[in-house]
């Protein structure tokens, strides 16, 4: 499925306004339920990345467009990919689709800088690097740096 992994969530009441519609920080969350489920996929987790590797992935930078609404109790699926991998960065891409009509909903995207627990921006360690890129190519797709897109 070339490098994307989907993520399933339902929507719950609480992450609706008074008409119903999704409030727009809730995509945020979802891109980092999505974001951890491909590390899950690919053999590790945050946990075991900030535990056993002092590397922690710090968000620098996100964006999202919002393309249609979502609903209470709408089933939708959060479909991530790594987009870049740089010697201190990572940056995910992802697109969100409502299930019962396959309606691209929001895209986005999020910037990571890798830091130790003193917050000094360090390398990525080689072996999430191996895992994260799995059969992606580097710089799948990703907005230029510094550049929402248009």
């Amino acid at each position: 499925m070339d490098g994307w992994h989907e993520t399933e969530i339902r929507v719950r009441y609480a992450e609706t306004d008074k008409m119903g519609i999704v409030h727009h920080a809730n995509y945020l969350i979802w891109f980092e339920a999505g974001r951890s489920d491909l590390c899950r996929a690919r053999g590790f987790s945050y946990k075991e990345m900030e535990e056993n590797d002092n590397a922690l992935m710090v968000v620098a930078e996100s964006y999202c467009r919002y393309k249609s609404p979502s609903y209470y109790e709408d089933v939708i699926t959060v479909r991530t990919r790594v987009a870049e991998i740089r010697s201190r960065s990572i940056r995910f891409i992802y697109e969100v689709f409502r299930a019962a009509d396959d309606a691209l909903i929001a895209e986005g995207e999020t910037l990571h800088l890798v830091t130790d627990h003193s917050k000094r921006v360090r390398q990525i360690p080689e072996i999430y690097k191996q895992r994260l890129m799995g059969e992606d190519a580097v710089s799948a797709g990703a907005f230029p740096a510094n550049q929402a897109p248009s």
